[in-house]
């Protein structure tokens, strides 16, 4: 059971600011979503296999194709800065 004292730590937790009304709400909406769990705990699981994934599709991935590439000096054509082959940026690290 979930009390206004646990929602009050969450949200310490979580940095969250609740009204009063919004406190006893959550408190309501935590704890039926307890019960619920609990009802689902309810059912036997015992011959249900666990699933790795709810769909039994494999991944649809393209299969990896060579293709050419924009060439360097292309690339760099538009840069603001770059030198020898590479993008110049500003330092962001001290």
């Amino acid at each position: 059971m979930v009390s206004k004292q646990d929602v009050e730590y969450i949200a310490v937790l979580a940095r969250l600011s609740f009204s009063e009304e919004e406190k006893q709400a959550m408190t309501q909406d935590l704890n039926q979503i307890l019960n619920y769990v609990e009802k689902l705990n309810e059912l036997d699981t015992t011959n249900v296999e666990p699933l790795a994934n709810v769909s039994d599709r494999n991944n649809a991935l393209r299969d990896d194709v060579v293709k050419p590439s924009i060439a360097t000096a292309d690339a760099l054509r538009n840069a603001p800065d770059f030198q020898d082959r590479f993008f110049k940026v500003p330092k962001v690290i001290g």
